[in-house]
């Protein structure tokens, strides 16, 4: 039976459904991990159009409230501290611009199939076919970056084909299509031993690593994993008002 969401106008019948979901994660009903009801028993529970759903479910994703998967379900996320950043400028730039010499090496550029934590991300099925690069982007001769993208091969069908020692992923996937959407999450982290290796790291300190994910034309088209050496970069962004 439908709980009469949208007999209430005060607020649009899209955040009245977030807000339905919220609560019962919040209350506990709903825990990490669990699964939430399919659209279509949210669209019968709540009284709204299935697109109504499935718009507040994508924002709830966004937010980090739960986690989707296609073909599986709608899953309640793990909570972790979240940071806004307003913008990212691609790190080749922000190193030219402080006045030092960039330099790239690349480590994977390859084709992957996405296991349950990616298929998540990218809101397909698990065994989905993405395309993988690992690079290190270098300040003079100080590993400053370990950049890891994951790539929808039908958004940059040539992503495989570049020369990423000279050219940049960030260059080439915003020559294809600017991003209609944007989510940055933050986390401090204590590096692996190959992220150890790869920056160049004589003992194990804290590192910064940013998680992004870009949509274009409603499909999530990229993630990538940004890690920095606590040491040797900050992340911030300016706001005017």
């Amino acid at each position: 039976m439908a709980i009469g969401i949208a007999e209430t106008q005060a607020i649009t019948r899209y955040e009245q459904v977030k807000q339905y979901i919220t609560a019962r994660i919040r209350r506990g009903e709903w825990k990490v991990g669990q699964r939430l009801p399919s659209e279509s028993e949210l669209v019968e529970i709540t009284g709204v159009s299935r697109m109504t759903v499935h718009r507040a479910l994508r924002e709830l994703m966004t937010e980090g409230l739960v986690t989707r998967a296609q073909g599986v379900g709608t899953f309640v996320a793990r909570p972790a501290p979240r940071a806004e950043l307003l913008q990212l400028h691609d790190i080749a730039d922000d190193i030219i611009a402080s006045g030092h010499t960039h330099r790239s090496r690349v480590i994977t550029l390859d084709t992957a199939r996405a296991d349950v934590d990616l298929a998540m991300s990218f809101d397909q099925r698990p065994g989905s076919k993405l395309f993988h690069s690992v690079i290190v982007h270098y300040e003079d001769d100080t590993p400053l970056q370990v950049e890891e993208r994951y790539v929808s091969p039908h958004f940059a069908p040539d992503y495989l084909n570049q020369d990423f020692s000279v050219a940049h992923p960030h260059r080439h996937l915003y020559h294809i299509a600017g991003p209609d959407e944007i989510e940055h999450v933050i986390f401090a982290i204590t590096p692996s031993q190959e992220l150890q290796h790869l920056l160049e790291l004589e003992t194990p300190e804290a590192c910064l690593q940013l998680v992004r994910r870009t949509w274009v034309q409603d499909r999530i088209v990229m993630k990538g994993i940004f890690t920095y050496p606590g040491s040797r970069y900050s992340l911030g962004g300016r706001q005017y008002m």
